[in-house]
């Protein structure tokens, strides 16, 4: 399977390089809205997704739309996208359920919808497919060559209700400062939560929550996780990354990061709570110097006890030999 990574965020208007080397330094032709559509259909349902595209150049574009499949790309919400128009994603291929759809123009300045069709079969597995619709520009000037680099997508994340397994784990909760974790910091700067989800299930879940900071009893910061309108996906059989900075910290103190995250239909959650210090140098120093002089006072005591009792010792031996010369 031909399989390209593109470097397509969910909220990007464009597709940017894949990894088959294209390289888009072509000027914004077009926009696509929605960037992203959250959609249900049941077995045997059928759906028409609108997509509106944007011809931003001021003259009239000829359009190429491509569905494809696409993957999880990178544990950060990158798609991979199977560029090959006769493969599909090995599961929870959309590509499979959507009617091809036909070259069109645009005029220019001007914007055109499009209706997607997305028909589920009777028989499908309940859980998530997903797919991309790409929009693809030409004109008489380049001999009707279809320029993909500088294309652009929307792309559709589609459920169908049922017995669909909803598994997500949380593997990874850290505190990390500048990428490196650790549960003492000597600023209170550039602290953040790191957080990695780990879909085991068979259908799209958007976790999301709150994630709290408390000095002692008190509150100092709160942060909600993953409030998008849409919430970021982690879609089935991969893992996804996020981190959360963590602020209004103080410079002295212990912390408690707690967090509660809710997933799925029946809104399941995952609760966690992990703790760390922050000691500015300027206390670590005068702490170490405290150290230093407790142990060089209790040193100094032991000699002085020392040195006190070999005085005793020495006077008492030099008074028994005074009484027994007396003698």
């Amino acid at each position: 399977m031909l399989i390209a990574l593109a470097v397509l965020s969910t909220f990007s208007l464009s597709l940017l390089p894949t990894a088959a080397g294209a390289v888009n330094n072509a000027p914004n032709t077009l926009k696509v809205s929605p960037v992203r559509s959250d959609i249900t259909i049941s077995q045997g349902g059928k759906r028409a997704v609108k997509v509106t595209v944007t011809n931003l150049t001021n003259q009239e574009i000829f359009i190429n739309p491509i569905e494809n499949d696409f993957i999880a790309g990178d544990e950060r919400g990158t798609p991979a996208l199977i560029l090959d128009e006769d493969e599909f994603a090995p599961t929870h291929s959309l590509k499979r359920f959507m009617k091809p759809l036909d070259d069109f123009t645009i005029p220019a300045n001007q914007s055109r919808t499009i209706e997607v069709i997305i028909e589920v079969p009777k028989d499908a597995q309940a859980g998530g497919y997903f797919g991309a619709v790409r929009f693809a520009p030409s004109s008489p000037e380049d001999g009707g060559q279809v320029n993909l680099s500088a294309s652009v997508a929307s792309l559709i994340l589609m459920t169908v209700p049922g017995d669909a397994v909803e598994t997500l784990e949380l593997t990874d909760f850290k505190i990390q400062q500048k990428g490196k974790t650790g549960t003492f910091f000597t600023a209170p700067d550039n602290i953040q939560v790191a957080t990695r989800f780990r879909n085991d299930g068979n259908v799209q879940l958007g976790p999301f929550g709150k994630i709290s900071v408390t000095k002692g009893d008190d509150v100092v910061y709160e942060a909600d996780f993953n409030d998008n309108d849409p919430r970021e996906m982690v879609l089935p059989d991969s893992s996804r990354r996020w981190e959360v900075p963590l602020k209004d910290l103080d410079d002295f103190g212990n912390y408690t990061v707690s967090a509660v995250f809710t997933y799925g239909s029946s809104n399941k959650t995952i609760e966690i709570k992990q703790s760390f210090w922050v000691v500015p140098v300027g206390v670590i120093i005068a702490v170490i110097g405290g150290i230093v002089a407790l142990i060089a006072l209790i040193t100094a005591t032991i000699f002085a006890l020392r040195g006190y009792k070999k005085r005793i010792l020495r006077n008492n031996s030099h008074r028994r030999r005074s009484g027994y010369s007396r003698r």
